[in-house]
């Protein structure tokens, strides 16, 4: 594990994205990922996801995806500032990491402190935005704006002021049977009947 987190830190652009892959190998054992966490694995992952080629980024952000099912490895990584890249990786608009990056900010936003970086980084008008992009991408963008506007005031009026409710209006009349189930989901909180 030492090895490859000097790898990361250190390598060549290649050999980051291998020491990359190889951790994603390890996290298929559950037990890996607090050991990968405790080899302080995730502020290097980030820098890659920041700095790297499109392979590095994308090798980067499937292994922070499996990484942060943990609770300490989400806690992790907001410290290491993973939300900014992520948040700019949604807003490229047909970019092939975007889907893969709103499920990792959705792992994020399952703790308060990654609920208020996204929102702070600019990440409901990201999410607005990624409505329009696939079907998958459009699930996970109502799912993670379904969990940052629940409760929150202040996050509604960030969806309202970001004209967050049209395209969440179309998806409730157009959108595939489980975008239609999310979407109504948030519904209640937003919309008059």
């Amino acid at each position: 594990m030492k090895s490859l987190i000097y790898v990361l830190k250190k390598g060549t652009e290649t050999s980051k994205q291998n020491a990359a892959c190889a951790l994603l190998s390890l996290t298929l054992v559950e037990e890996n990922k607090t050991s990968i966490r405790a080899s302080r694995a995730i502020p290097p992952l980030v820098s890659l996801l920041l700095n790297g080629s499109s392979r590095g980024k994308n090798d980067a952000l499937t292994t922070l995806y499996k990484l942060c099912s943990l609770r300490q490895n989400k806690e992790r990584a907001m410290s290491a500032g993973a939300v900014k890249p992520l948040v700019k990786l949604v807003a490229e608009q047909g970019s092939s990491m975007a889907e893969k990056t709103m499920v990792v900010l959705n792992n994020l936003v399952g703790i308060q402190e990654g609920k208020d970086t996204i929102v702070e980084e600019g990440g409901i008008a990201a999410l607005v935005e990624a409505i329009d992009g696939s079907i998958n991408g459009k699930e996970f963008a109502v799912l993670t704006l379904l969990q940052l506007c629940v409760d929150s005031i202040r996050n509604i009026g960030f969806l309202v002021r970001g004209d967050g409710i049209p395209p969440l209006v179309a998806l409730s009349q157009t959108g595939s049977v489980r975008v239609k189930h999310k979407v109504s989901q948030i519904k209640p909180h937003f919309f008059c009947e």
